[in-house]
């Protein structure tokens, strides 16, 4: 037996007992006639104690011991002298009478700590080195407990865990397939899927009527901190549903999750509209940890010669702003930054216009010249501006008013510390549009996939003005960020023919990218709805991860490589005969 116990569980009540621990090396100290050798496993530290009067072989052995030797100690558990607060077992140690090296180690390349030397790349490269950090390791755990709990609670509520297949039929979803070619169908490909989407949705036409799985998914798109080209979702579908019968069942899975894994207490999850999202906070994924809502002063403007404010009124678009409470004190360099803040990337603005309500009671602005204090306390009342408050302005097209709008309210959260890290921000979005328009064609495509159903209400507008149709789609948001995206599904076949037809597919095309799930619908598909949870991203919110890299064993870089294993690489010349596949040179070399 290479041991009775893990470095973790012995206690006071453990003391005489004679145990056999095996682990890791984490560090050793020389105290002259002691010596102490800190022993780890996946569940913890325990302090091995050598002594040179009992037994000096054995105390010279334990000086030689490297970090991160893999070693098996013998011994008796005892009281210790010196207590630790700073590990579970700080309150004993184990006096070795025997111990074995089960294998040396070479010094690592970075060291085995929180808070370590080296960077992420070398850490990627040595990953399995890496996941021996506690940070890592833990966030691993809770990840597996995670799971564990979703799988207990879906299971608990009639949900069947199943599996749906890997290699499946290329279809337009939103992304770039990864393509996997057939030896034995030569020039043809599998898609490996994005989502079990249209499998899940077979499964409710099925009869399975409750359904889940754990999976990989697979998007070839470009990578940041919260994308992988292979992620986990937990996927779930439920038939003879409707909207509340799916957020509810869903609501409870996020309550009872944070209870069990954190020990923490949900409210009730609050539900907002789309457009009340964007509307207020400039976007469909908003942090409610913290007030600051857009406040949009078209209605409440008064009168004034100043051509920007009138220029976006009377073409139709926005003049909206933020209260930065108490930030009237912001230095010229600052309102600079933030002014600069609006104008970059995909912003686009041309500036802000800053009214300050000085503490002194006196009431400044950019636009002075344009607006009696009268005025500008006017426009102040809008935002229930008080001494100290600073407001800041923005006028141009709606939607890129709104979006740069909700972009600077989480920079000024971030600069003003106004987020309590303690509060958890929970919510629904629901009523998404169905459709949006394509920024190069002008047509109609669709926002979430083309198998939402269109809210009942609104198919009215369907052939005439469709992008007022909102779809019976909804995303769950957690601190700002999107963890679970859903709908109810179309179940009629004629509906689904429609919105293809919509979208630019005719019947011939439908029938070779989604012919088998129109088929399927012609015997009898029930009302189905479910939704999808990011594991990684949920995850890595819980355990307080900057990226979802952070949440995986064995994650790719932001450019989408295997460090460790040194992929994506080239394949032999036989392989690609046996797939019937040539390399470009000209694209190769790009």
């Amino acid at each position: 037996m290479f041991r009775t116990s893990t470095c973790g569980e012995l206690r006071l009540s453990d003391v005489s007992k004679s145990v056999t621990l095996a682990g890791w090396v984490q560090g050793t100290r020389d105290l002259g006639g002691l010596t102490f050798v800190d022993l780890r496993d996946r569940y913890g530290i325990t302090q091995l104690a050598f002594n040179m009067d009992t037994n000096a072989d054995l105390c010279l052995r334990a000086r030689k011991l490297g970090r991160e030797f893999v070693v098996q100690a013998i011994g008796t558990v005892v009281e210790r002298s010196s207590k630790s607060n700073k590990i579970d077992t700080g309150d004993i140690e184990i006096v070795v009478s025997e111990f074995t090296i089960l294998n040396a180690s070479e010094v690592p390349p970075f060291m085995i700590e929180t808070n370590t030397d080296g960077n992420e790349e070398l850490r990627l490269k040595y990953r399995y080195l890496d996941i021996r950090r506690p940070v890592l390791r833990d966030r691993l755990l809770m990840r597996a407990k995670i799971a564990s709990v979703i799988r207990e609670y879906l299971s608990g509520n009639d949900f069947c865990e199943i599996e749906t297949p890997s290699f499946i039929k290329s279809t337009p979803e939103g992304a770039r397939d990864f393509l996997v070619p057939s030896r034995l169908v030569p020039g043809s490909f599998y898609a490996l899927p994005q989502s079990p989407q249209i499998l899940k949705q077979l499964l409710m036409v099925a009869g399975m009527d409750r359904y889940f799985q754990i999976v990989k998914c697979y998007r070839d798109e470009d990578f940041r901190g919260d994308r992988q080209p292979e992620f986990t979702q937990v996927d779930c579908e439920m038939s003879f549903v409707e909207q509340d019968d799916v957020l509810n069942m869903f609501e409870g899975l996020i309550k009872t999750l944070f209870k069990k894994t954190i020990n923490v207490d949900v409210p009730a999850v609050e539900r907002i509209t789309y457009a009340n999202a964007m509307q207020k906070y400039g976007s469909d994924k908003p942090d409610l940890r913290f007030d600051c809502p857009i406040v949009e002063l078209n209605a409440v403007l008064p009168a004034s010669e100043f051509p920007v404010f009138n220029n976006a009124v009377t073409s139709g678009g926005l003049v909206a702003g933020l209260n930065a409470k108490g930030s009237a004190g912001y230095t010229r360099k600052q309102l600079d930054e933030l002014t600069e803040f609006v104008k970059v990337s995909h912003r686009g603005l041309s500036g802000l216009v800053n009214i300050r309500f000085n503490e002194d009671g006196t009431v400044k602005s950019s636009v002075d010249k344009f607006y009696t204090e009268e005025q500008l306390r006017a426009i102040g009342e809008a935002f229930g501006a008080e001494k100290g408050d600073l407001l800041l302005l923005a006028a141009d097209k709606t939607a890129k008013v709104r979006k740069s709008l909700g972009d600077l309210r989480l920079d000024l959260a971030k600069r003003n510390n106004w987020i309590d890290e303690s509060k958890w921000s929970i919510l629904w979005v629901v009523d998404f549009p169905l459709f949006e328009e394509d920024e190069e064609t002008g047509n109609p495509i669709f926002v979430h996939h083309p198998f939402c159903s269109p809210n009942p209400e609104d198919m009215q507008y369907f052939d005439s003005e469709p992008l007022k149709v909102r779809a019976l789609q909804y995303d769950m948001v957690m601190n700002g960020n999107e963890i679970c995206s859903g709908s109810i599904r179309i179940h009629n076949p004629d509906l689904q023919r429609r919105v293809f037809e919509k979208l630019g597919l005719d019947e011939e095309a439908q029938q070779q990218k989604f012919g088998f799930l129109l088929n399927s619908f012609k015997y009898g598909a029930p009302p189905h709805g479910g939704c999808a949870f990011g594991l990684d991203r949920m995850v890595m919110l819980m355990t307080g991860g900057e990226t979802i890299r952070d949440t995986m064993a064995f994650p790719k870089t932001s450019g989408g490589r295997d460090l460790m294993m040194d992929a994506p690489t080239p394949v032999d010349e036989k392989q690609l005969r046996e797939l019937s596949i040539k390399i470009d040179v000209k694209t190769e070399a790009k």
